[in-house]
């Protein structure tokens, strides 16, 4: 494998999502908190805050102390990889919300706000479907060589690190059904994670997890968005999309998450949207006259982060309304044959105001828009890519920048 740091990225292929699942693993809690002495209290101090606005890297490592790392499985054949999200040391309040009827998850039982697991190190977003949910042994054992993890005896080494992890669809993809994540390949992607400094910039396209990826019948991959609020709460995204639902507005050729996110759209003349009709009905029957042509699964995969002390409530809740920011920019979502999962964290760096519903409601608000944009990103930032069924276009090639 191939570990990749957060720099420029090549184009992967086509994705689905599992009717597998390997789910939690329960564990013991006694992780360290963020101790609240070190938060910065910039919503009740009422600290002048950048307004609404994209963050210089907007990006997932906007969120302070939040590293991220790809790695990819090398070999012929092989059009797949894995993506580590590494939180701060003490680890994050973490939550997932599971829409997909088909999910390839492990640990998610584990952040249920009723168990016991109050943070976690990692996540783990990755290719392969079940099988690629091996790549999260590999970041455990990592974790496991520092002492991260639930503490479970009274050794410092005596820890039980908790990966959530979720997996798209993409086998087969590069012409070699066995070439996908294990592992190594998790254990890469959280090397190349651990080796970045703070608030570096991440790799987007056709990297990590978003590999073998596609949005419909376009090339996917991975994208990241951030957004600071005028409270001073940073929300960020990173997604790989390997979406079965268009991520493309067929009557005009706008990406549908471009849709209400500021200024109207600019569309695609009519010639142009009508070419790339006429290309993409091309390629689909030749792959269909080949005998090949994508099986019908997929999985659109996600973290949500951000720097405010949510509740483990509370962060599930921003998991679930992240989703809202998927269906905006994906038609359709949540399929039988997709397994959307997103998963939150928050690193309690910044205070909010207890009691204040408000205060909430807008870091929920931000983390579908931060998603829906996190989405376009991924598909713009793909590049065409030549798989065993066929050419995976992108919609730059297609559309232009």
């Amino acid at each position: 494998m191939i570990p990749m740091n957060p720099v420029d990225p090549v184009d992967p292929v086509d994705s689905a999502d599992p009717v597998d699942s390997a789910d939690p693993v329960g564990s013991a809690d006694s992780v360290n908190p963020v101790d609240s002495a070190d938060s910065v209290n910039l919503v009740d101090s009422g600290a002048e805050a950048p307004g609404r606005a994209p963050l210089p890297l907007d990006a997932l490592t906007d969120v302070a102390g939040i590293r991220v790392g790809h790695a990819e499985v090398a070999g012929a054949g092989a059009l797949s990889g894995t993506t580590v999200v590494l939180a701060p040391e003490g680890g994050a309040v973490a939550a997932v919300d599971v829409r997909g009827g088909g999910p390839g998850t492990r640990e998610t039982d584990a952040l249920d706000p009723r168990n016991l697991v109050q943070r976690v190190d990692a996540v783990v977003l990755t290719g392969g479907s079940a099988y690629g949910l091996d790549a999260a042994s590999g970041v455990m054992a990592w974790l496991e060589e520092r002492g991260r993890g639930v503490r479970v005896g009274p050794g410092p080494t005596q820890v039980v690190p908790v990966v959530p992890a979720a997996a798209l669809f993409d086998l087969g993809r590069g012409g070699d059904w066995r070439a996908r994540p294990d592992a190594s390949t998790g254990r890469a992607a959280v090397e190349a994670a651990a080796a970045t400094g703070p608030g570096e910039p991440v790799a987007e396209g056709g990297v990590g997890a978003g590999t073998g990826a596609m949005a419909g019948q376009l090339k996917g991959g991975i994208g990241t968005a951030s957004v600071r609020l005028a409270s001073g709460v940073t929300v960020a995204a990173l997604v790989a999309v390997n979406a079965a639902g268009s991520v493309v507005d067929p009557g005009t050729g706008v990406l549908f998450g471009e849709y209400g996110a500021g200024e109207p759209p600019a569309h695609p003349p009519a010639e142009v949207h009508a070419a790339a009709e006429r290309r993409l009905a091309r390629e689909r029957e030749a792959t269909e006259a080949a005998g090949g042509g994508a099986p019908p699964f997929n999985t659109t995969i996600a973290v949500v982060a951000t720097d405010a002390d949510l509740t483990r409530a509370q962060a599930q809740k921003l998991a679930g309304t992240a989703h809202d920011g998927l269906a905006r920019a994906v038609r359709p979502v949540h399929l039988l044959t997709d397994g959307d999962t997103v998963f939150t964290l928050a690193t309690g760096q910044v205070r909010v105001p207890s009691g204040d519903p408000a205060a909430v409601n807008e870091i929920l608000a931000a983390g579908a828009d931060v998603l829906a944009r996190a989405i376009v990103k991924a598909v713009r930032a793909a590049r065409s890519t030549e798989g065993p069924g066929g050419r995976l276009l992108s919609y730059t090639e297609l559309y232009g920048d």
